[in-house]
């Protein structure tokens, strides 16, 4: 059945009533979030519109300093100084203009800039503008050192900006965005343009480093190359280059998903440094396409280095339309897959597996294609995509704070009967918005379907208290949908965490399933779950360093998210993460988490995200189907196998708990079980420690096995990286696919492994 509304409405609104040219709601709303653990609480701002510091956005006044005073005022972590911090969040606002700059604009941790997303404000390089980007994500200082550790680089976004480098000289290494981050990140609903001339030096992203992370629906307009990435791992969607000399240039990567690329009037598309087989001349290892579009680039992919028959560089094609591309891929200068007007249904470069036979075979063309449901389709025959909501076309008095309704957020309150109050009433009728700040509960939040919620700088629930406490009798801590029930549920710019111990807590619930006729309408976008190693959550340094054996007041969570078996899903930017170190200092941490991602949906479910640190696995799948996931990125505990999973939980069939055969004493990444349609396109599982000790890494014996399916379901992996496991796959947790004959890099990869030929 579709819930009810709110007890206070009249009417579902599914439209906006902004009026014509009015600004976005996001600029006129009162601001009253706040930062409970910053320095001075009651004078600290979260909010802060660039024109509150003198920007003009006229587009012939220097705003530079107004914008970085904006970004930097508050006692903030950057400059070099702070490596990280969850006391200072902020929201950086840009009205609708045209604001000059000379020099780069640093974005602080935990920073979001947002524009005005009915007119989005552009950002306009003066022609003699110096420095790195216009945006910089990751600054370097005076002594060559970047402000901040580059796979750390976490809480940050850019969202409704055009930035124009078109007034820099064609011959100015010119660039939109530095963009060295890692995972809780995204660039949304940004453009950048760029000189058109000949041989121009102007690049719309430049990222070197980092391990991300997600972004999605940008779009880049002329220069010498769209993006230049290096980076462990990331996953976008819905890229667009128009009149570049090279759309994308990679430089290195242990795995990339590109989903849903849109390429025109390029000279080359992507353009990929290959051949590295080792960590020390790491270069592009697993790259993954599907549902691209490419129109009149004499070149679609271009790699540096010939394979010779053997992997050097693995590549995975799906669904890729060619419009005039003479050449479809090419390596070393020379043409292995021709292009024309036509469709790449399925083709690969790589090592290709199949069932239960340990010997893959190179193969360097068309490649096994997976079966996609029709539920995880769009109209056009892509994977769907869903971007983020903002409500874009609604008004002030269409928003309901729950500040303004008695919730508190000052993580001391308890503020479960506030916010529970403020869904009974207003649940399908107003955005429901958390203010900066961070809600305390003791009992479950129940979100009712038809809800829409959006935070501000990562607005944060947190669970805490006894009731969460009870690992025979887990209890969610914020519960979306009745089970059975059928509605929008949308959820955008939200922290989920608890306050330890908390081992019975399943911290998101979602039951929601999604009305027929609208797909992907239950999700969430740049929502994370994150456990441990925050101010407020009492699993930091003091309570649980690292090696420490506390197991009792250490535990952070039972569950991360539970889909459960009535349920549909789209998570794009959800990291669910167990904090391996404190974000507020620089020490590693020992915390349990049981369970990270448990699926038992039968779709459809989107995931574009990661999971990372907890005890018996980071994805399982259980009776699931109809999944779309890419690119999943996880991390073993360091703490591993002392003790071994599932110490310090127990196995329950309750929520079907995988089992730890033939010697596997460490978590599982994937663990599939009697599920059917799953495709994975692009994972990356990594087992870096035995014991917080690194021994291990060079001979791949960190851990025996990490991703295991039963030999029922039906899943296929596509560009399977894997780092210090010995079987990069196992069915029935028997190993099959072994690391030594897939080294690609650091990492071993696997270009596609399917149930059968």
């Amino acid at each position: 059945m579709v819930s009810a509304l709110g007890s206070e409405c009249s009417a579902e609104v599914t439209t906006g009533t902004a009026a014509a040219g009015a600004p976005y709601w996001l600029e006129n709303i009162t601001h009253q979030g706040m930062a409970p653990y910053a320095p001075d609480p009651s004078t600290y701002q979260v909010f802060r519109n660039v024109k509150d510091y003198g920007a003009t956005g006229d587009g012939t006044t220097d705003d530079t300093a107004a914008i970085n005073a904006a970004i930097y005022t508050g006692d903030r972590c950057g400059g070099g100084n702070c490596s990280s911090s969850t006391t200072t969040p902020a929201l950086v606002y840009f009205p609708a203009g045209t604001y000059l700059v000379s020099s780069a604009i640093q974005a602080y941790y935990y920073t979001a800039l947002i524009g005005d997303a009915r007119t989005p404000p552009t950002l306009l390089a003066a022609a003699n503008f110096t420095g790195m980007a216009v945006i910089d994500a990751d600054p370097y200082g005076a002594n060559g050192a970047n402000w901040y550790v580059n796979q750390d680089n976490f809480y940050r976004s850019v969202r409704n900006l055009v930035i124009d480098l078109t007034q820099m000289p064609a011959s100015a290494t010119a660039t939109g965005i530095h963009w060295q981050v890692s995972q809780s990140t995204s660039l949304v609903n940004v453009v950048v343009n760029m000189s058109t001339e000949e041989g121009n030096n102007h690049q719309g992203l430049f990222m070197e480093d980092g391990s991300g992370g997600f972004m999605g629906d940008i779009v880049f307009n002329g220069g010498k190359y769209g993006i230049w990435v290096g980076n462990q791992q990331f996953t976008v969607r819905n890229i667009t280059v128009n009149n570049a000399n090279t759309a994308i240039y990679g430089l290195w990567s242990w795995g990339w998903t590109y989903q849903r690329v849109t390429i025109n009037n390029c000279q080359i598309g992507f353009d990929l440094l290959t051949g590295g087989l080792s960590n020390a001349d790491q270069t592009v290892g697993a790259e993954a396409i599907i549902d691209a579009v490419v129109t009149n680039t004499p070149i679609f992919i271009q790699t540096s280095s010939a394979s010779n028959g053997t992997l050097a560089g693995s590549l995975v094609l799906n669904n890729i339309q060619l419009n005039n591309v003479p050449t479809a891929v090419s390596e070393n200068g020379t043409t292995i897959l021709e292009g024309g007007t036509m469709t790449i249904d399925s083709w690969g470069q790589g090592n290709v597996y199949a069932g239960t036979d340990g010997n893959g075979t190179f193969t360097q063309g068309d490649i096994y294609s997976a079966y996609k449901a029709p539920s995880l389709l769009d109209s056009s025959g892509m994977i769907f995509g869903k971007g983020h909501p903002q409500y874009i076309n609604y008004a002030v008095d269409q928003i309901m704070s729950v500040k303004s309704q008695g919730a508190v957020g000052d993580g001391v309150t308890d503020d479960t009967d506030a916010i529970n109050a403020v869904f009974s009433k207003y649940a399908g009728c107003y955005i429901i918005f958390f203010d900066a700040g961070v809600y305390k509960v003791t009992g479950t939040i129940n979100v009712p379907a038809g809800s829409q919620i959006v935070g501000e700088a990562w607005s944060v629930i947190m669970g805490g208290g006894s009731y969460f406490n009870d690992m025979a009798n887990p209890q969610p801590v914020v519960q979306v949908g009745a089970v059975g029930s059928v509605g929008v549920a949308e959820i955008s710019d939200i922290v989920f965490t608890t306050q330890g111990p908390t081992a019975g807590a399943i911290v998101l619930e979602w039951n929601v399933h999604e009305p027929a006729g609208q797909q992907g309408a239950c999700g969430m976008w740049d929502s994370h779950i994150r456990l441990g190693g925050a101010m407020g959550t009492n699993l930091q340094t003091a309570e649980c360093p690292a090696g420490s054996v506390n197991t009792t007041a250490c535990a952070a969570s039972f569950l991360g998210i539970h889909l459960t078996s009535g349920s549909t899903a789209y998570l794009e930017g959800t990291w669910v993460w167990l904090a391996d170190h404190d974000m507020d200092g620089t020490d590693q941490l020992t915390l349990f988490s049981g369970r990270g991602i448990l699926s038992q949906s039968a779709g459809p479910v989107w995931m574009m995200g990661t999971s990372e640190h907890h005890v018996l696995y980071q994805y399982s799948l259980v009776g699931a189907s109809d999944h779309y996931m890419g690119l999943i990125q996880t991390e073993t505990p360091y703490f591993q196998p002392d003790p071994a999973p599932p110490a310090p939980f127990n196995i329950t069939s309750t929520y079907s708990d995988p089992t730890y055969e033939n010697g596997m004493n460490m978590a599982w990444a994937l663990w599939v079980e009697s599920s059917t349609d799953v495709i994975i396109f692009g994972a990356g599982h990594y087992s870096f420690f035995q014991n917080y000790g690194q021994d291990c890494l060079a001979n791949n014996t960190c851990q025996t096995q990490i991703v295991n399916t039963d030999s029922s379901s039906s899943v296929t992996i596509y560009s399977l990286s894997t780092v210090g496991t010995t079987y990069q796959l196992s069915v029935e947790q028997n190993g099959i696919i072994n690391w030594a004959d897939n080294i690609d890099g650091f990492a071993s990869t696997v270009t596609v492994w399917s149930p059968s030929s």
